[in-house]
């Protein structure tokens, strides 16, 4: 139903442009492969273009710039959809304008891609030992652990295989994390964190310690068999693997952002999210501005007794 009303109103759009302003062949095609684009991109939210909000122009321009669309070409989109629901407030098919108060391209950040919160419940519970034998789950209960404590501190490839025995303070709910420029800042672990570590040290890291005389000294408090220090590489192949149930090949750094736009969508101020991040500088944070304002919206029309008055 939603594609068909879609086709009827970029047909109308279209004739439009053709008659009325007398376009040519070759930029007709373009407004029709732009607003095609936006269509389908509605079709799987179960909008149509009539029934298109602010939030949906700005995902879709979000998506553009994620999947590398140039600077130049999303801005030529926009000015599609804007051409369009002129047209569409003209004709009163339309009673506002999704496409208002949209910034220019240039002044877009790319939001860093994140997981959605059923992919990423869905991700920390994957790792599973390969075999039945004892260093399997101890490599299964290492990597689950390593997934909660990325999620919840929002760590980097590099934090997160420095870390240190000293450094995790599992009683008080923290871990230390040395970050860029070796500067040291404390990171809370939530409950779910707090259980994969201490069932992994309590019954899983002197297995993939065995057989290493490092066994009972290595100061690091994740590693490989026999005590080696993880590699990069090695990480990022984990959390490929545990993601590749879901359909998404994430990333160690999309974990981090999935913990930052999971906060800030749940209300976290942004001094708070930068500090568990790490960022130096808020204006680095301020990527994730958009989802705050978002929220503090919703919660306002939700929760203000003239939000809605007409």
């Amino acid at each position: 139903m939603s594609s068909e009303a879609n086709s009827r109103v970029v047909s109308g759009f279209l004739d439009y442009l053709k008659i009325e302003k007398g376009l040519a062949p070759l930029t007709v095609g373009a407004y029709t492969t732009d607003i095609g684009q936006f269509a389908g991109f509605l079709e799987r939210r179960k909008r149509t273009l009539l029934t298109a909000r602010r939030n949906d122009v700005r995902d879709f321009i979000q998506q553009l710039f994620a999947n590398a669309v140039d600077g130049r070409s999303v801005g030529r989109k926009l000015s599609a959809l804007r051409h369009l629901y002129r047209y569409l407030l003209l004709d009163k098919l339309v009673e506002h304008d999704p496409t208002l108060n949209i910034d220019s391209p240039k002044q877009w950040k790319v939001l860093p891609k994140a997981l959605a919160r059923d992919e990423m419940e869905a991700l920390l519970l994957r790792p599973r030992a390969a075999s039945n034998r004892k260093e399997a789950g101890a490599i299964a209960a290492r990597d689950r652990a390593m997934l909660e404590v990325f999620y919840a501190g929002a760590l980097r490839v590099s934090e997160i295989i420095g870390v240190k025995l000293e450094d995790l303070k599992l009683d008080l709910g923290y871990v230390l994390v040395r970050g860029k420029g070796d500067k040291e800042r404390i990171v809370p672990l939530g409950r779910s964190a707090q259980d994969a570590l201490a069932e992994y040290m309590k019954n899983w890291r002197t297995v993939l310690a065995a057989g290493s005389k490092r066994e009972t000294t290595s100061p690091l408090l994740f590693f490989g068999r026999g005590a080696r220090k993880l590699t990069r590489q090695r990480v990022w192949q984990m959390v490929r693997a545990a993601s590749a149930g879901s359909g998404r090949n994430a990333s160690p750094h999309m974990l981090r952002h999935s913990c930052a736009t999971h906060m800030v969508e749940n209300g976290a101020d942004l001094r708070t999210v930068q500090t568990i991040l790490g960022h130096a500088d808020i204006s680095t944070t301020q990527v994730y501005t958009h989802l705050a304002l978002d929220r503090l919206k919703n919660v306002y029309q939700k929760h203000h007794p003239r939000a809605k008055a007409r």
